[in-house]
């Protein structure tokens, strides 16, 4: 493959109207390093903030191939390594250096992240470092096992890594995006009851569907958090999943029965978090900051993913020719995955 091309996605510059189809070199992996080909990659808000210049402390470098998750097959493996070999099929592994435990001084500075300032994915062919990369579900075709990386592995990380969800506890989640709706399914699969909030009545209807126990119309119910306390006869819910931000924290806040815990995953309407401190106190809450997970947690819950069955919930499957349009389908608001279908496996 010395002098095979393949086909990209790149930004010259920031700003999704930029972004442009290019031919370039397939890589060659370097010792440790695997060459895979991409069957699929999926979308993730985040990919639309880094697109236009936003969220990263240091700037990848440019030409940037854009978006954090892939699945594919690897086809050629660098010097030493050890884990994979051709033909397995894996999917990158958002943070690459962390592995298990407490994470790297490189991620405290959002240095080593794929998608930025880490090359993305949205190619034909891509570099992973071996130890990023983590075996596909056996149950899950391209497509889906695309969805995994930073949506899946964040709800899974909130609620089982770091939340430790039981059986009959109560989880509430804010809106139909990926990270949501793994939350939903994964509360579902493990004998959890899941309150969405959205303030689509149909959007609701299709997460009941996916195992919800209760919705609430946030549109008709802006006190949502009233109406979740209503739904648990007062005693409120024991985890949320927050994605808003700013104020709404408040609002999660209201909504949690005593020693409950907040995952704030997001931050849709404001990076700036604001919560009455004697609420906090007097309710003995946990506000805990999440972001994605490591390597091992992320075996575990393909491994979950196998055992229990999950399908994610994909909005839309987009050609690898179509790749813009499926950020716009992004921006108006997806329910669970887009997903870009790039090679033959997808």
């Amino acid at each position: 493959m010395d002098d095979a091309r393949m086909q990209a996605w790149q930004l010259p510059r920031f700003g999704l109207r930029h972004l442009e189809r290019a031919c370039r070199p397939v890589p060659r992996p370097g010792p440790g390093e695997l060459l895979v080909e991409v069957g699929a990659v999926s979308l993730n808000y985040r990919d639309l903030l880094v697109a236009e210049g936003g969220l990263l402390p240091r700037l990848p470098r440019m030409p940037f191939v854009p978006a954090s998750d892939m699945a594919g097959r690897v086809v050629a493996c660098g010097a030493g390594t050890q884990r994979f070999r051709p033909g397995d099929r894996v999917m990158g592994h958002f943070w690459t250096q962390w592995r298990d435990g407490d994470p790297p001084p490189a991620l405290l500075a959002h240095g080593d992240s794929l998608g930025g300032p880490l090359p993305g994915m949205l190619a034909e062919y891509v570099l992973l470092p071996e130890e990023a990369a983590v075996r596909a579900p056996a149950t899950l075709d391209a497509v889906a096992a695309a969805t995994l990386p930073v949506a899946a592995l964040t709800a899974w990380f909130a609620l089982v890594e770091s939340g430790r969800l039981r059986a009959g506890q109560t989880v509430l989640v804010q809106g139909t995006g990926g990270v949501s709706l793994f939350a939903l399914q994964f509360a579902a699969a493990l004998g959890a009851r899941a309150i969405v909030a959205s303030r689509d009545p149909a959007k609701l209807e299709r997460a009941r569907a996916l195992g919800a126990w209760a919705g609430i119309d946030t549109t008709a119910r802006p006190d949502w958090d009233e109406a979740a306390l209503a739904l648990t006869d007062g005693r409120g819910v024991d985890h949320v999943v927050e994605v808003i931000g700013g104020d709404n924290l408040s609002r999660s806040l209201r909504a949690l029965a005593a020693g409950g815990r907040i995952a704030q995953v997001g931050f849709l309407q404001d990076t700036e978090l604001r919560v009455p401190a004697l609420s906090l106190m007097l309710r003995r809450a946990s506000l805990h900051g999440i972001s994605v997970g490591h390597r091992r947690a992320f075996e575990d819950m393909v491994a979950a993913i196998d055992a229990l069955r999950i399908a994610p919930a994909i909005d839309r499957i987009v050609p690898f020719a179509q790749a813009p349009d499926a950020f716009e389908r992004l921006r108006e608001g997806a329910f669970g995955k887009v997903v870009i279908a790039v090679g033959v496996d997808a």
